[in-house]
């Protein structure tokens, strides 16, 4: 019922708002206000504009100075090439009679030799004091191709550092024990790494 009384009521009220605008604009724009155009008047178009020669253009084109002398000619060479000539000096090889004998104080073989030796890292955390100071003795080996292996801690005052020195001894790097021409394992050698904070 109520919809139906909306409709009955808003349809007329829609009609007169919609007629009421059509009037109004109808009023602001009246189409016989406007001047019509003079029929005597011509309509002048330009689409293009023409353009004139100004002073600038009309100046002749610039033109380059002449020089009063032309540059000199480069310097004439006359050789092929610039490699200097040196005479050879005759000498005769000088000729040494000493008999040396190298006796036993030569000798080729060598122990192992430490190339590349890193100290430990990531060892503050087991700093528990002030003026810590703690060693770790670790033995190991040197294969032929120079890498250290069977890595062992013979003796360590703080179990904590162990890892830091067993690290560090894996990295390392030597020369290999030289017998006899030949490159040979070298066994139980031994480092003392010294773990110490400032005071």
């Amino acid at each position: 019922m109520g919809s139906l009384f909306r409709s009955i009521l808003g349809v007329p009220v829609a009609a007169v708002i919609v007629i009421g605008l059509f009037l109004l604009m109808y009023g602001l724009i009246r189409v016989d206000e406007v001047p019509p155009p003079n029929e005597g008047d011509p309509v002048n178009i330009n689409i293009g504009r023409q353009i004139e020669d100004s002073a600038v253009q009309n100046q002749k084109r610039f033109e380059r100075p002449s020089l009063d002398q032309p540059p000199p000619p480069p310097p004439a060479i006359n050789q092929q090439t610039f490699r200097p000539t040196v005479d050879a000096v005759p000498a005769s090889t000088p000729n040494f009679s000493a008999n040396v004998d190298l006796g036993s104080a030569f000798n080729p073989d060598r122990d192992a030799q430490p190339l590349v030796r890193l100290e430990p890292q990531n060892w503050d955390r087991c700093i528990d004091k002030d003026g810590y100071s703690e060693r770790v003795t670790v033995e190991f080996d040197v294969t032929p191709e120079g890498q250290t292996t069977n890595i062992n801690i013979v003796a360590s005052s703080d179990s904590c550092l162990n890892r830091a020195a067993r690290r560090a001894v894996q990295r390392w790097k030597y020369q290999p024990k030289i017998e006899d021409g030949e490159a040979k394992p070298r066994f139980g050698v031994r480092t003392q790494f010294t773990f110490q904070s400032a005071e």
